[in-house]
């Protein structure tokens, strides 16, 4: 894709095909505790609308429902928005709003720092990148672990169902930069 008249006059820019987002599912449902998200993909020219939609079902059992063929994104996204619903159902004391404050840093920064490595400049940048994304995952296990053993959180199932997913990505991201660092050299 050219764009014409971004920059200085008569300088074209061209965008990578790694900037451009590409869907390969249509619907996800997924829930956490008592939040139900339903989140809709479709594509609008050059860019993803993402529409999330939140039920309250006080019935439904934790769940992390995604479909074969997930979009890694996608997932990061989901992760993200349970850490916050959880972090803001937190304990208010001292200790619940330290934990809540790293525990909301640690958690949402896997997904714009995957951003980040999708647009990295070369291979080194990306395994670079790709670090960063599984520190903050292996920070945010840790926090949940420690809202496990001590009751911060009042929903006890979503803090389970957390540190596992965030087990799964620690395992995905390991395994993305040994594969980048067997092509690397």
């Amino acid at each position: 894709m050219v764009v014409e008249g971004a920059g200085v006059k008569g300088e074209r820019w061209r965008t990578s095909n790694a900037e451009r987002l590409t869907l390969n599912i249509e619907r996800r449902p997924f829930s956490v505790g008592c939040l139900t998200f339903d989140v809709e993909c479709s594509p609008s020219k050059f860019d993803q609308d993402i529409l999330c939609k939140y039920s309250i079902d006080s019935s439904e059992s934790p769940k992390w429902i995604l479909e074969e063929g997930y979009d890694l994104e996608e997932r990061l996204l989901l992760f993200s928005a349970s850490i916050i619903t959880l972090t803001d159902g937190m304990l208010k004391s001292r200790a619940g709003n330290h934990v809540a404050a790293q525990l909301l840093r640690s958690g949402t920064s896997p997904f714009p720092n995957h951003g980040e490595a999708q647009a990295a400049e070369s291979l080194k940048d990306f395994i670079r990148k790709l670090k960063v994304c599984l520190k903050e995952l292996r920070e945010t296990w840790r926090w949940l672990r420690l809202l496990d053993k001590v009751p911060l959180a009042e929903d006890v199932v979503a803090v389970k169902e957390l540190i596992r997913e965030s087990d799964e990505l620690i395992r995905i991201f390991s395994a993305s930069i040994r594969t980048a660092e067997k092509r690397k050299g």
